[in-house]
């Protein structure tokens, strides 16, 4: 099982969110955050830090990151789309964002996040985190590979 990593970029002052349009890979032309896959020797917020930077040019430090959600997901008919994702939300950055070849960067309000261009699991998660709930869950896709067929969540408390 591939373990991954999720930014949400939320602004406060702008009451918006940042996501990106995935141009190419697992989930192109799906609305998602931002991360990706850990490189050998680095902790998840380290690998979510790099990944952040490298896919926006925005720059944080680990110490920036919320940890909220540890997220598994299957997809029976596809094992291979298997993945473990840590979610973080992020209030501060450095820098300005800008896309990269691989996801674009836009920003959306909070009262009009596209989960219809989504992955089907956003919809039942992302407004959990966003109103201040940390989550432990699985969820386990149709054999469309786009219904999210079964899921369970677990209310972590805060440390």
């Amino acid at each position: 099982m591939k373990h991954v990593t999720e930014l949400i970029v939320v602004s406060e002052a702008r009451q918006q969110i940042l996501l990106g349009v995935k141009q190419r890979g697992f989930g192109r032309g799906k609305v998602v955050g931002f991360g990706g896959k850990l490189e050998a020797g680095e902790t998840v917020t380290e690998g979510a830090a790099r990944e952040l930077h490298e896919e926006t040019g925005l720059r944080v430090t680990p110490d920036q990151l919320d940890d909220v959600a540890v997220l598994t997901f299957h997809f029976p008919a596809r094992p291979d789309w298997d993945h473990h994702i840590h979610v973080f939300l992020v209030h501060a950055w450095s820098g300005e964002p800008a896309g990269s070849e691989e996801i674009t960067a836009e920003w959306h309000d909070l009262d009009a996040i596209p989960y219809d261009k989504m992955w089907d699991d956003a919809r039942l998660w992302l407004p959990r985190i966003l109103a201040g709930e940390r989550l432990q869950g699985t969820f386990i896709y149709a054999d469309d590979n786009a219904t999210v067929q079964e899921y369970e969540f677990t209310i972590v408390p805060s440390a």
